[in-house]
């Protein structure tokens, strides 16, 4: 996977608490806690984002499309 070097700027108090858990060998060093960080707030705006989407539907509509979908699956099993 290719990557990019990137300078931020972060509080002095995240910083400390991150060095903490680098010392604890939760993570191996700032680079990767930032990356697992960022990886999982991206994850997690994506799931909220689907969720959202997925309240937008309406459940009624779906069921009848899935049973539509059924009856006529069920009228013509194919042949083993």
């Amino acid at each position: 996977m290719n990557k990019d070097k990137i300078a931020i700027t972060i509080d002095q108090d995240l910083v400390k608490r991150l060095d903490l858990l680098i010392k604890k060998h939760i993570f191996e060093n700032r680079s990767r806690a930032i990356q697992e960080a960022v990886q999982e707030k991206l994850e997690r705006l994506e799931q909220d984002r689907l969720a959202k989407e997925c309240a937008k539907l309406d459940p009624n509509f779906e069921k009848s499309m899935a049973e539509e979908g059924l009856s006529e699956k069920l009228n013509k099993w194919p042949e083993y």
